[in-house]
């Protein structure tokens, strides 16, 4: 994967280490220090933020994997069945695939633009960041499948 989108893979691999460092936080602080201010009865360490960490990293990992999938040409398929199809069938098939494969990435995209939008005045409650920024991870993963 080189050229324009070589730094897709760097994304990605940022994006999971945060997700397992919001996770290892999380249970850290939800086993060890609410039995840690239990015991010694310290007032209780506030983790509220910890899941929607998570949840924006797996947002943004989940569309711009999908799109490094469409890319790399790893995504699920039946060769077994397409394999056996006479060359141009098997060719007929594939570009078939390419423009569903577009078609799918423009609609996420389009859509996912819409409800970006229509979510551009409400802020999450832990982070208290704009919505919009959770939902344009789908406009950012559809137009990276569509390119």
């Amino acid at each position: 994967m080189r050229g324009r989108f070589s730094w897709i893979g760097a994304v990605i691999t940022g994006l999971m280490v945060v997700v397992i460092v919001d996770m290892l936080v999380g249970v850290f602080l939800r086993y060890i220090m609410t039995w840690v201010s239990a015991t010694f009865d310290l007032p209780s360490v506030r983790f509220f933020w910890v899941e929607e960490v998570g949840e924006w990293s797996l947002a943004w990992l989940t569309f711009i994997g999908a799109a490094l999938g469409v890319r790399q040409g790893i995504h699920f398929a039946v060769h077994i069945v397409i394999n056996r199809f006479p060359p141009g069938l098997r060719m007929a098939v594939v570009v078939a695939q390419c423009l569903l494969i577009v078609a799918f990435g423009a609609l996420v995209a389009v859509f996912g633009w819409q409800v970006a939008e229509l979510n551009s005045q409400s802020f999450s409650p832990a982070l208290v960041l704009n919505l919009r920024w959770l939902y344009l991870s789908s406009v950012a993963g559809g137009v990276l499948m569509v390119v």
